[in-house]
């Protein structure tokens, strides 16, 4: 389970951790389990077990040990740098597969013919039946299990890191090892030569991991690994003004939040920007009552604060479910904690929205699970009705779509199960120079189109974002459909995620 766990987090960097890499992770191991069950068997035939059980052991120390070594080199083999995104998306299903594969296939074998080796071993020496062995191993692997799935989310990663969590599970084969070698009588002359091998293996400590470098012109300030995924904040020192960026897992050119030297707008290409369109819109006075679902760093705060009117002071809730991020934030992006700026980490959304019921003027849903992801149970039309509860009347829901345009599969359904939970149409709305749309939906009142008079507010349109939109492909209403596509007992957004990327392959293709 540590070996297994551990891998998405091994890949991640390079695939991202995506439901397709989890599957191919998954699938592999699996498949490499079972062939290891079939050599195990054909090698407890022999005399003595112990001996393939202990050369097993050791292989599979020595392989562990050397993974986070071997990844970098592995993962780049099939995934060339450079690549947006979209224009990744082919490789990722089959590269991930290749690289994990090559990296886990090795130690997955080896330690798929451990246990039928034991069971055996264990059975000559007890003259028990082979039921009961099997039955006390099957029963010791699945604890030995419990503990792999428990310790290395929740302490092995995030707290040694994914080279000593390797080296940690290599350290527990070779105390096996030892004791397999120790049973098999002439092999004891070999245990020498094969310790001395593994712990070869873990002095690779002092080789340095490489990971996927910042773009040029970008430099790395921190990465870490928290108990949800790896995130590493780089800074821009190429252009005038300097840039700060949340990346995520995969070293593509993804990022989830964004700093720069003077809180505001952040210009073209930014989708944070549209978020500050319905205080615009409508905030008259008082407090401008906002909650953001996946606040990571703070962007939206630092986004919309300076943008209200001058008469509107903000109150805001942001909630985070990755406590590391808001620490990053703290350090990096100016993320402040106060009585206006609130923040709850390591909560779910949807569970804080229940707990913090508003009423909000405004509630931002920019939560994403590896990269390109909304979270299924975020976007069915049973959450956007608690969405819409939680609003005050008049007030607005605002969500981030990672898409390719109005026309995307996955802006459709979401947009059609908005207008569904609110009983009224949404807006989609396109933002230029980016793989980004955003999703308007009202409480009780409507919402203003481009074509509308009054959609036009100078002061937010200095980087020609309300202007463009007004063209006809930048912007959609879509209308409540009968039945919602999405919905808490049927939710096919992965699939429809596959095919928002797919699509944006499509396209670039046919630019070029």
């Amino acid at each position: 389970m540590i070996v297994e766990l551990a891998a998405v987090r091994v890949v991640a960097p390079y695939f991202g951790a995506s439901l397709t890499v989890w599957t191919n992770v998954i699938g592999v191991v699996l498949f490499s389990l079972a062939v290891g069950y079939v050599v195990g068997a054909r090698l407890a035939r022999s005399e003595r077990p112990e001996r393939a059980l202990s050369v097993l052991l050791a292989l599979a120390a020595l392989v562990c040990a050397w993974i986070p070594w071997l990844a970098p080199a592995a993962c780049r083999a099939f995934l060339p740098e450079g690549l947006a995104l979209h224009e990744a998306f082919g490789l990722v299903a089959w590269g991930s597969l290749a690289a994990t594969g090559l990296l886990f296939v090795p130690v997955a074998v080896a330690l798929g013919a451990a246990s039928p080796l034991f069971a055996e071993a264990w059975q000559r020496s007890s003259q028990e039946s082979a039921g009961a062995i099997g039955g006390r191993v099957l029963g010791a692997s699945t604890l030995g299990g419990l503990v792999g799935a428990f310790a290395t989310p929740h302490f092995l990663v995030p707290e040694l890191g994914l080279r000593a969590t390797y080296w940690s599970a290599s350290v527990a084969l070779v105390v096996a090892m030892l004791l397999a070698s120790f049973r098999s009588g002439p092999a004891r002359k070999a245990l020498g030569a094969r310790i001395l091998a593994v712990l070869g293996a873990l002095a690779s400590g002092g080789f340095t991991v490489a990971e996927p470098a910042p773009a040029e012109g970008w430099v790395e300030l921190e990465c870490v690994e928290s108990p949800y995924q790896r995130v590493r904040v780089v800074e821009n020192r190429s252009g005038a003004q300097p840039a700060r960026l949340l990346q995520v897992n995969e070293g593509l050119d993804s990022f989830q939040s964004v700093w720069s030297t003077e809180p505001g707008l952040l210009g073209e290409g930014y989708y944070y920007d549209a978020f500050a369109l319905p205080p615009a819109w409508s905030a008259t006075g008082g407090s401008w009552r906002l909650c953001v679902l996946g606040l990571g760093a703070g962007t939206a705060f630092r986004v919309i604060e300076p943008t209200l009117p001058k008469s509107v002071r903000l109150d805001a809730l942001g909630i985070e479910i990755d406590p590391m991020v808001v620490e990053l934030g703290k350090r990096w992006f100016d993320l402040v904690e106060d009585e206006h700026h609130r923040v709850l980490a390591g909560v779910d959304a949807r569970t804080a929205l229940r707990a913090n019921p508003g009423p909000w003027d405004q509630l931002v849903l920019d939560a994403y699970a590896n990269q390109v992801e909304i979270p299924a149970h975020l976007s069915t039309v049973e959450f956007f009705r608690e969405t819409r509860a939680a609003l005050a009347p008049g007030g607005w829901l605002s969500i981030n779509v990672g898409a390719f345009g109005c026309d995307d599969p996955i802006v459709r359904a979401l947009a059609e199960t908005v207008a569904v939970a609110y009983e009224a149409d949404a807006l989609a709305l396109r933002i230029p120079a980016s793989r980004n749309v955003v999703l308007f939906a009202r409480r009780d009142a409507a919402w203003l189109a481009p074509t509308d008079a009054g959609w036009r507010v100078a002061a937010l349109d200095a980087h020609g974002l309300l202007s463009k939109a007004t063209h006809p492909a930048n912007w959609r209403r879509f209308a409540p459909p009968e039945h919602a596509p999405l919905d808490d007992d049927h939710n096919p957004i992965d699939r429809l995620q596959l095919d928002s990327l797919e699509l944006g392959r499509a396209r670039l293709s046919e630019l070029h």
